[in-house]
């Protein structure tokens, strides 16, 4: 079975302390985490894509504008990957896919659904921030696609602790999600 591994916003603005809408430890403590599936992905050539938000600078058409303070603004430091996971993404830039969005969904507005289709992929793996916002809503389109989806516990982090654990809950019980522990 083909797989991709979907590394969700794990930016510094997301998870550096001071990181414009971080996630803070929680976020920080994942690093090695998705490092070592990033590892395990390319060893058996797998496709991996890393699925970053993106945001104009005084965008005030955007509805997250109301919603959150600015954050993942184009040429920033906060679009940069965070720790180890951004040192594995330059070290395997020609083998993995940057892929920019601008809703919490990594398929809202992307060709992401067409370049998986290409791939054969018949199973998605989800790791990254927030696991209540980009990783949910990521995961209801792949289950709206019937994309088979496994989440990584421990691969996953949120700013809101309740929010987090309500979204692992409903990736298992409404969404058929796998999630590994």
């Amino acid at each position: 079975m083909k797989k991709a591994l979907l590394v969700i916003d794990y930016t510094y603005d997301f998870v550096a302390s001071d990181g414009k809408l971080t996630c803070g430890e929680p976020g920080q403590v994942l690093d090695e985490k998705i490092a070592s599936l990033i590892e395990q992905f390319i060893a058996d050539q797998e496709f991996i894509v890393f699925a970053n938000d993106l945001h104009e600078e005084n965008d005030s058409f955007h509805p997250e504008t109301k919603l959150f303070p600015p954050h993942n603004i184009r040429g920033t430091k906060g679009r940069h990957l965070y720790g180890r996971v951004g040192e594995m993404y330059n070290l395997y830039k020609d083998k993995v896919l940057w892929l920019d969005k601008t809703r919490y969904s990594a398929f809202a507005g992307t060709n992401l659904f067409i370049l998986l289709k290409e791939r054969g992929i018949e199973e998605i793996h989800l790791v990254g921030v927030c696991t209540d916002i980009c990783v949910l809503h990521t995961a209801v389109d792949a289950y709206n696609l019937g994309i088979p989806t496994v989440i990584y516990a421990h691969g996953v982090a949120s700013f809101d602790a309740a929010g987090h654990e309500w979204a692992l809950r409903h990736f298992e019980h409404t969404l058929g999600a796998k999630i590994v522990q």
